[in-house]
């Protein structure tokens, strides 16, 4: 796992960011906030296909009913500043973490991991794409990342 020191903005990457990034962004950014920690936060996709639409309306269902909000985020795709503007930028699976690293300036990757490497209470390494499923799915993508966000907040406390 990564030392922590001086993040002041973390970025949250899925594919679409429909689904996973912007219900990480919503979870991590209340988290933060309830704990008094002020860091710039955003979500975006490795690919560009929703960029300007809101999030998943299943995300939005499950991440309402445990009192997040979602409002004011549309997905975006990571653009080539966000390795500069951001300390820290957490993909939701391998994939993610391999088109990433594609993209990235080399001397920037370091700011690239996993997100569910913070998570301390699911074996999961990675945060499954619940698009093609059921409401489950994502009520099981908001168990993973809240545990994350819980793990991350804690290394940077």
């Amino acid at each position: 796992m990564k030392y922590l020191s001086n993040v002041q903005s973390v970025l949250f990457v899925c594919m679409g960011n429909i689904c996973r990034s912007p219900s990480a962004e919503a979870v991590f950014s209340q988290k933060a906030s309830a704990q008094g920690l002020s860091l710039k936060i955003d979500s975006a996709g490795t690919v560009g296909a929703h960029a300007k639409e809101k999030p998943d309306h299943r995300a939005q269902k499950v991440g309402v009913e445990r009192g997040y909000s979602f409002e004011g985020l549309t997905a975006r795709k990571v653009k080539v500043d966000d390795f500069d503007d951001f300390d820290l930028i957490l993909a939701m699976d391998n994939d993610n973490i391999e088109n990433l690293k594609k993209f990235a300036p080399a001397h920037l990757q370091h700011k690239i991991s996993l997100f569910l490497e913070f998570a301390k209470n699911h074996e999961e390494t990675e945060v499954p794409d619940p698009y093609y499923g059921g409401v489950n799915g994502f009520r099981f993508v908001l168990d993973l990342v809240e545990d994350a966000s819980d793990g991350l907040l804690a290394q940077l406390k």
